[in-house]
């Protein structure tokens, strides 16, 4: 542990040369703009850098200032966020925007108090901005530093308990630069991310090798400490697309579960693997409708892995005469290719619309 305030000035001159010769030019990174700051927080929420790079240019690009990203249209952010998947964080950005615009007049808050209020911006996300654009000396705890300090000062608490939380806090705080905040967090973040990294860290060019509690220990691989991952849950998911022409029926998924506000087919969820759609009995509106063309079964089956939940997905391909009237149920409706193309969708979706030729 950190004992006195020289220590901690001596930890922060290692860490801070350590980041100056070695961090990543990120454009986020090269900017004070709270806005932008807070896009490529709320984008790497889950998602590698890499993946969400591309992102954060398609969303600085199209929506420039917070004004603009306010203004736009939910389904418009929905097929920008398409791909990165966790879509509530796409929505509740959508209503960040609006709520920055409306109660503060497009200004973000300059404390990570006062962020914190914002929708989905916790504890880490709030310190962040707060740091990085307004130089606020919080510190700002992402997994790469519960990581870092966990290994490096020995603590073996649950990060994901009240107490670990705590303690972890305690820490940092007697960490953090006051002269320097923003370059302390970056730091801290980068080097969890690229040097004490999950698995197998390269210990010898460390530069706090000689004070790391699980180096001197070998437990590199045991710390932090974490309660264990809840299991995943196994769904079976049965889509089927109707098509007549060239449009094919989709409906917008409104319910809090999976997905809301994307576009996907007709839906039917079994309790296990289905072999045929004969085995959904009981589905009244489903064998109406089926009965009305051919069906085609796409043989392969997706496997879809959310933060807690297994989705197994099939898929019937069911062609509809242009001659036979074909009344769809409620909320369900034709589009045509370019307004499909156009649609936010689940990558799932994406994907077996790709597969199939038909975008």
């Amino acid at each position: 542990m950190i004992s006195d305030q020289l220590q901690a000035i001596d930890f922060n001159k290692k860490l801070k040369s350590w980041y100056l010769k070695n961090h990543r030019p990120l454009p986020w990174r090269q900017t004070t703009d709270p806005y932008k700051i807070w896009l490529s927080e709320i984008i790497l929420q889950q998602t590698r850098v890499a993946q969400g790079m591309p992102y954060y240019e398609k969303f600085t690009a199209n929506y420039p200032t917070v004004f603009d990203l306010a203004n736009a249209d939910e389904r418009d952010v929905l097929r920008l966020w398409q791909g990165l998947g966790y879509y509530s964080r796409a929505r509740n950005m959508h209503y960040t925007a609006r709520q920055v615009v409306s109660e503060f007049g497009g200004k973000f808050p300059e404390t990570a108090l006062t962020l914190s209020k914002l929708k989905g911006l916790g504890h880490y996300t709030a310190a962040a901005i707060a740091s990085f654009a307004f130089n606020e000396a919080v510190a700002a705890i992402d997994g790469n530093v519960y990581r870092v300090m966990s290994r490096i000062f020995g603590i073996k608490s649950d990060m994901l308990s009240n107490e670990g939380k705590k303690e972890f806090a305690k820490v940092a705080k007697t960490l953090i630069s006051h002269e320097d905040p923003a370059t302390y967090n970056q730091a801290m973040i980068e080097f969890g991310a690229i040097q004490c990294v999950p698995v197998s860290p390269n210990c010898t060019i460390c530069p706090f090798n000689d004070i790391c509690y699980a180096y001197a220990f070998n437990v590199q691989n045991e710390l932090p400490v974490k309660a264990k991952k809840q299991k995943a849950k196994n769904r079976f998911l049965n889509y089927f697309i109707f098509q007549q022409g060239e449009k094919l029926a989709m409906q917008e998924r409104s319910s809090k579960d999976i997905w809301k506000g994307l576009y996907d087919f007709f839906l039917v969820e079994s309790a296990g693997q289905i072999e045929s759609p004969d085995d959904l009995d009981g589905n009244e509106t489903l064998f109406a409708l089926l009965g009305k063309g051919s069906i085609r079964q796409i043989s392969k089956t997706y496997v879809h892995l959310l933060t807690h939940q297994k989705l197994h997905v099939q898929f019937w391909w069911v062609t509809i005469p242009e001659n036979v009237p074909f009344d769809l149920p409620p909320n369900i409706y034709f589009f045509s290719k370019n307004a499909i193309e156009a649609l936010p969708k689940p990558i799932l979706i994406n994907t077996l619309l790709n597969e199939e030729k038909y975008l």
